[in-house]
């Protein structure tokens, strides 16, 4: 049998990175048995399901590679794939509850739940349904829906014995049937419950592993009391530890962006979000950077941990330079234009081969995309910031002939190129009879404002003679006359 996985998630909002994990999994998880992923929508929650949510999930896989053999948008031979336009498949399946006797018309309002629920609590129990419409004979529940009066269906639990769940992560967990209660399927509407709707979903749509967080283990027994009402095949359910923030409680907003185009707005990399995802709950001896290739030949369910991960942020922001150093500059062009853009600092001389050499000179000392063009800012024609403290030792009284000497001599030098850059310094220092250093230092203060920069001579030949005039100009200014 080929496996068949699916990743559903509820349109309620973005693709946020336990969502974007799940996913992972589980495409990882067909690509490396040969199976098959499908992307499923799951809108019942009405009120809060919206297109933009659905576009947003979209863009968030999309970003991350990961792409569906079946789906909302390329269809499929068990669509189709949303919820909300599969409604008759869940009537089919709840007449056949009924119609089976495993599943009965509730007719108690509201106000006798929440009676239910303050006696519940008076007695210091956690509320379940009482049965009071299990109990009702045929021609009293024939007549009230005759009536008109609006019902929900209920599966009638077994009130004895307990369901056990043979999870892929977990091994077996045992829940006693006393504890669960005739939970609803349809609620009045006719909008079916989510752990009815998967139900019919995964089985129609001949799913055989499930892989999802284990938020949704205690679920899993409601949804096996379906599967054998049916007498439907089940699925293998794999639950995954959920993602933890640094001070150890669940992942959200406060711990930074969890919306995974956030992190493509941060400047992280699709491969490297994907390589960190993978290595957060599950393991493969001690590798760390892979890539997508070897994801999908070394993952197995077996290589997922059964407790929560911790999402560390100083990690990913590592594993993505590794990814930008490792990746080719030109690569990484398309990535850096429509920040550069943004920023407005993009000149006709910034052509393709330029910006490969500026990514060249600059991304062994950037974690993220962001932080290469914020660090080569000084290669366009922007305001810089001066260190203090480089300036007071280098833009000194001292060093104004050294500066005056390159304003003037270093724009005329031709070609332009680093090697006659070179030659330039070096034979102004030769003639002042100073070490290299001495010119270099003060100069690279001047064009950069600090004393960091990459190799002065190709950082000289990236600015262009224009701006590295302007810059010695500037310079200039900045050092007391008369001194």
């Amino acid at each position: 049998m080929t496996m068949r996985v699916r990743f559903a998630p509820s349109p309620t909002g973005y693709l946020h990175v336990g969502g974007a994990r799940t996913a992972l999994f589980n495409w990882l998880l067909a690509r490396h048995e040969g199976g098959t992923f499908v992307l499923r929508i799951e809108d019942t929650d009405v009120a809060r399901s919206t297109k933009e949510a659905v576009d947003a999930i979209f863009a968030g896989m999309r970003w991350l590679g990961l792409d569906w053999d079946e789906g909302p948008d390329i269809g499929g031979p068990y669509g189709p794939y949303t919820q909300m336009e599969r409604l008759d498949t869940y009537r089919t399946h709840a007449d056949r509850l009924l119609e089976s006797g495993h599943a009965y018309p509730c007719f108690c309002t509201k106000g006798e739940l929440d009676a239910m629920r303050e006696e519940a609590q008076a007695r210091g129990e956690a509320f379940r349904y009482t049965g009071k419409c299990r109990v009702l004979s045929s021609d009293e529940r024939t007549a009230r829906q005759s009536a008109g009066e609006p019902f929900v269906l209920r599966l009638k639990v077994p009130s004895e014995g307990e369901t056990v769940v043979d999870d892929l992560i977990h091994g077996k967990v045992t829940f006693q049937n006393a504890v669960l209660d005739d939970f609803v399927l349809v609620k009045a509407d006719g909008v079916p419950t989510y752990n009815y709707a998967v139900v019919i979903d995964d089985a129609t749509m001949a799913i055989t592993h499930v892989l999802r967080g284990d938020d949704h283990l205690s679920n899993t027994p409601k949804q096996q009391l379906i599967y054998q009402a049916l007498g439907l095949p089940m699925p293998r359910f794999g639950h995954i530890p959920m993602i933890l923030g640094p001070d150890k409680t669940k992942l959200s907003k406060r711990h930074g962006a969890t919306s995974v185009t956030a992190y493509d707005d941060a400047g992280y990399l699709s491969d490297a979000m994907v390589n960190y995802l993978a290595r957060l709950g599950w393991a493969h001896g001690d590798d760390e950077v892979m890539t997508r290739d070897e994801l999908i030949a070394k993952f197995g369910v077996e290589g997922i941990n059964d407790t929560a991960a911790v999402f560390d942020q100083a990690k990913l922001d590592w594993l993505n330079g590794v990814w930008m150093r490792q990746t080719a500059s030109a690569a990484l062009v398309p990535h850096i234009r429509p920040r550069l853009e943004k920023r407005g600092w993009l000149e006709a001389r910034h052509d393709e081969a330029w910006l490969t050499k500026l990514v060249d000179l600059t991304k062994e000392r950037a974690r993220t995309l962001e932080e290469l063009v914020a660090y080569a800012n000084f290669f366009f024609d922007t305001a810089i910031a001066y260190q203090e403290e480089a300036t007071a030792k280098f833009l000194t009284p001292a060093t104004r002939p050294i500066l005056a000497a390159l304003a003037e001599r270093l724009p005329a030098t031709h070609p332009w190129t680093p090697e006659a850059i070179e030659a330039v310094f070096r034979a102004l220092a030769e003639e002042l009879g100073v070490k290299a250093g001495a010119v270099i230092q003060p100069t690279r203060v001047a064009l950069v404002g600090s004393t960091a920069s990459p190799g002065m001579f190709e950082t000289a030949y990236l600015m262009g003679p224009d701006l590295v005039r302007k810059r010695l100009s500037g310079a200039l200014g900045r050092i007391p006359v008369g001194v």
